[in-house]
């Protein structure tokens, strides 16, 4: 799970403050939802401390079943 919370931040642009102007920090974020895998992100304003959510979701692997995966061949 750790692994899509820091995915989900890489693909996130940090909201800009209406009041500031300035980029927010991001403050936390939380699971909102399992299936589909959805992430709520909480910002910061450093000059005013308004907040802002945004949310992201994050895609899981295809998962494959062995009988279908590919195999080397041998050479007779």
């Amino acid at each position: 799970m750790v692994d899509k919370l820091r995915q989900s931040l890489e693909q996130l642009e940090p909201p800009i403050c209406p009041n500031c102007h300035m980029e927010m920090r991001w403050a936390r974020s939380t699971l909102v939802e399992v299936s589909p895998v959805t992430i709520a992100h909480v910002f910061v304003c450093a000059g005013c401390n308004r907040l802002a959510e945004t949310t992201s979701e994050v895609r899981s692997a295809t998962i494959v079943p062995p009988d279908k995966l590919s195999a080397p061949r041998r050479a007779a």
